[in-house]
């Protein structure tokens, strides 16, 4: 009897702790804060990508508002690295900022502070910067600015088919807000998408030397469009290109968000980073006392780079087919975005010995070979886009 008692006792002590631990995490939850920088509002569609994500992540959680911090329309300058600081005296356990020009002040915030975490959209120097509480995150976004691309040619193609120009006529244009390597990655794998099903296109690009400028970004997509483009993509923030091309009933790509409301007779389709992925691996990590990867690329596999819903009124005929089925040979590695025998450079094929600025520093020195098995290894060596080269058949590059 008297062992049938301590086995009982036993029992009862087990489930005791069990829910004494189980007090304990749900204590940790409800202490845990975290804190998001945002360079704009919810009129940027840049911005916006990253506030449905937090939001969506919130929920999936269960964390309340009072957990969830948010900073908006922060420029960068020292303001972002002030917002951090209140951002870790009002509790916050991690902070993540969402654009490229915070990460010298959200560093200076991570020495400061190791005892929060800080995570940064689109930065590249966590890997160097030896802090255990900084981490760079980005995605093979160029894989879903290349489907978008496919969309595009398949456009030009039935306009081609049309009569409404000839093959030669099948000219892209491209709003870029600065000629970074992030933009020039993300156009060049549109072109190349494109070009994989329309050999005969060619683009145009123009800056607007801006995230965010609904008029500059409106006026380039006008200019490009009295150029001569067919098909107007873009890497800005704003609704300004997709407007115009509603105007000028000019087939449109997006980016970020489904811009179907703005430009229903025009808008196709948008590649997009999703942040939901990313958002709650930072979450749940710090919340489980689990290391954060220092420099995180979200691919198409892990749900981190996707396609906004096809517009078929627009769409040509048998856009999502083809779009699935690249979307599956891109995850398998049966096709590769950069796929040297695809496109050259001066006239020449890019070669194993091809180097690219990788490994931060002041002079933006080439460092790092990026070719081999036959493509250029875009964001495998660091997050952060750095395929910085010219593609035949792409003009306005590099400015005058």
């Amino acid at each position: 009897m008297k062992k049938i008692l301590a086995l009982l006792l036993a029992v009862v002590m087990v489930f005791a702790l069990a829910a004494c631990g189980g007090n304990n995490n749900d204590e940790a939850k409800d202490d845990f804060k975290v804190g998001f920088i945002f360079l704009h509002d919810e009129n940027s569609t840049y911005d916006k990508n990253f506030m449905d994500a937090a939001a969506a992540v919130q929920k999936e959680l269960g964390l309340t508002d009072e957990q969830v911090l948010y900073k908006s329309n922060i420029p960068e300058s020292n303001e972002c690295y002030e917002a951090a600081l209140e951002l870790v005296d009002a509790g916050c356990d991690v902070i993540f900022g969402d654009s490229f020009g915070f990460e010298s002040h959200l560093l200076k915030a991570a020495k400061e502070h190791p005892e929060v975490q800080f995570c940064h959209a689109t930065g590249t120097n966590a890997k160097t910067a030896g802090l255990a509480n900084y981490h760079n995150a980005f995605a093979s976004i160029y894989e879903g600015r290349y489907l978008a691309g496919i969309a595009a040619g398949m456009k030009l193609n039935e306009m081609i088919k049309e009569g409404k120009f000839t093959a030669e006529e099948a000219k892209m244009g491209y709003v870029g807000a600065f000629p970074y390597a992030e933009v020039i990655s993300g156009f060049s794998s549109f072109y190349l998408g494109a070009k994989s099903v329309c050999p005969t296109v060619t683009m145009e690009v123009k800056y607007t030397n801006s995230w965010f400028d609904i008029a500059a970004e409106k006026e380039a997509a006008q200019a490009l469009i009295q150029s001569g483009c067919k098909l107007i993509s873009q890497h800005a923030d704003s609704e300004g290109a997709p407007k115009a091309c509603e105007e000028k009933g000019i087939p449109n790509i997006a980016y970020n968000i489904n811009t179907s409301s703005i430009g229903p007779n025009t808008a196709i389709i948008s590649s997009k980073i999703s942040w939901e992925p990313y958002m709650k691996l930072m979450i749940e990590s710090v919340m489980n006392g689990k290391e954060i990867p220092v420099d995180y690329t979200g691919t198409l596999a892990t749900g981190s780079v996707q396609l906004t819903e096809l517009n078929e009124k627009v769409a040509a005929e048998g856009t999502q087919a083809a779009l699935d089925a690249a979307a599956e040979k891109l995850k398998n590695g049966e096709i590769h975005v950069f796929d040297t025998s695809t496109f050259t450079v001066g006239g020449k094929t890019l070669d194993e010995n091809t180097l690219a600025d990788v490994i931060p520093d002041a002079n933006y020195e080439a460092d790092t070979k990026v070719v081999s098995d036959g493509y250029y290894h875009e964001s495998e060596y660091r997050s952060a886009p750095y395929f910085f080269v010219v593609i035949d058949g792409i003009t306005g590059v590099i400015p005058e």
